[in-house]
């Protein structure tokens, strides 16, 4: 089993971590960088080590230093929570080298789900469902001839890509030269992979996630869907599980073909599947060979902690139930609460006055914030997440409704009051939105925020 394990993450994430590991009886290791000294994680964990200056790059995303930090501290296991290095297969493959266990896939399985042309090969290869699209880079000179045979309108994006960088819409014959030109741009400048492919646009789909977990040897199970599709500039603001959309017989069938494939490639500890969602047909987007942000309304629904199984999976403890008896239970939502203006959304970093998280019955708040915290202005606006779980759609919405009122955040703006118009909104009620309700909202005169 496990001993030690250093979190190389910061915020709300590495705070969860902390909890699953002690829940363990495992001993904690945090690492920061110069503006995260008094963050709550580092308080409260075992061990702290200093990394380097503010930058990430000279901190969270340095991986000679979370590599001394391990030697130093003895941690004989890395968890990386979400971004920075849980999906860099380099970084897998270094601990590995050095004897250190990496707490989520085999750095092969970050590689071929990395990138996005080869991930969806593979996931035709399993019998994922997939958009119809490229079978691999798109250029210049054969774009045309592919859009034409896909049918517009046509969707170019980064292969390296991801938070909606190098992706644009051609919908016609003439919008898709600059499309490409565009995409390739800003591929390279944000990932240094000019590499685009193309799939087919779909007007008014949601983004439908499905969480599974692997023990590596071949046995896998699915965990019910996300719904995602409450989202702005590609970010997601507003999950749910399981989404409005679907029924009971779509949920397993869609989760069945996820463990299966899962199964087939013995793949190793938690991931996501994505898909776009529209007149009852999944197609393939990407996975994500890591925790994500909206893990938490899965283990509402299911009972299920997802680092716990991570860690079990990394000690070679395999997954701690099978398919069979996972239960589906009510109803849960989850606000990611951003340290911006409500309007604007533009960041506003600085320090908590009063910070207050409401409770009761079904409330979960995953944060690091309280009052006297100062938010660096260098990191993610992400402050906490709002998870509420009702036995029904309709009660877990008026006990959202209820703790929004409660939850107080003075001294920096916030989305909450974003929350607060959302919960009232006759869509949103309804489960009647798709990915691009959110965008068309803010940009209304509705919207209060």
């Amino acid at each position: 089993m496990i001993s030690k394990i250093l979190i190389a993450n910061r915020g709300e994430i590495a705070l969860r971590v902390l909890r699953a590991c002690k829940e363990l009886g495992i001993a904690t290791v945090a690492v920061h960088s110069t503006a995260d000294a008094n963050a709550m994680h580092v308080r409260l964990a075992d061990e702290s080590v200093c990394i380097g200056p503010p930058p990430s790059r000279d901190s969270y995303l340095n991986i000679h230093q979370i590599v001394a930090a391990c030697e130093i501290t003895g941690a004989d296991a890395v968890h990386p929570g979400y971004g920075f290095l849980s999906e860099n297969a380099k970084f897998a493959d270094i601990l590995d080298a050095h004897g250190i266990t990496f707490i989520g896939p085999t750095a092969e399985h970050i590689r071929l789900m990395g990138d996005k042309i080869t991930a969806k090969k593979t996931a035709v290869e399993l019998g994922i469902p997939v958009v119809p699209g490229s079978d691999g880079e798109v250029l210049p000179e054969n774009a045309l001839e592919i859009a034409r045979s896909i049918g517009f309108p046509v969707l170019i994006k980064a292969t390296a890509g991801g938070g909606g960088r190098g992706m644009k819409v051609a919908k016609t014959e003439a919008d898709l030269e600059e499309a490409v030109s565009t995409a390739r741009s800003e591929a390279l400048a944000a990932f240094g992979n000019d590499a685009v492919y193309m799939e087919k646009y779909l007007g008014k789909p949601r983004h439908i996630e499905v969480q599974v977990v692997g023990d590596g040897a071949g046995n896998a199970i699915h965990l019910g869907e996300r719904d995602c599709s409450l989202q702005r500039r590609h970010q997601k603001v507003w999950e749910e599980a399981n989404s409005p959309a679907l029924n009971v017989e779509q949920r397993m069938k869609i989760g069945q073909i996820c463990a299966d494939a899962m199964k087939k490639m013995k793949y190793r500890g938690a991931g996501t599947i994505e898909f776009l969602y529209e007149n009852g047909e999944f197609y393939f987007i990407e996975m994500n060979t890591r925790l994500q942000v909206e893990h938490p309304i899965t283990e509402a629904i299911t009972g299920i902690d997802l680092v716990h199984e991570q860690i079990r999976v990394a000690s070679g403890a395999g997954l701690s139930v099978t398919q069979d008896e996972i239960v589906f239970s009510g109803h849960a939502i989850e606000c990611r609460i951003n340290a911006e203006d409500p309007r604007t959304f533009v960041p506003s970093p600085g320090t908590i006055t009063h910070f207050h998280a409401p409770g009761g019955l079904g409330v979960r708040v995953d944060s690091g914030a309280y009052a006297g915290y100062k938010i660096p202005p260098y990191y993610d606006s992400l402050i906490g997440k709002l998870i509420v779980h009702g036995r029904t759609r309709v009660e877990c919405m008026m006990r959202l409704r209820r703790v929004l009122d409660e939850f107080v955040v003075d001294g920096i703006k916030t989305t909450l009051p974003l929350f607060q118009d959302l919960v009232s909104n006759q869509d949103i009620a309804n489960g009647d939105y798709d990915i691009h309700w959110l965008e068309k909202y803010l940009a209304s005169d509705t919207a209060k925020g």
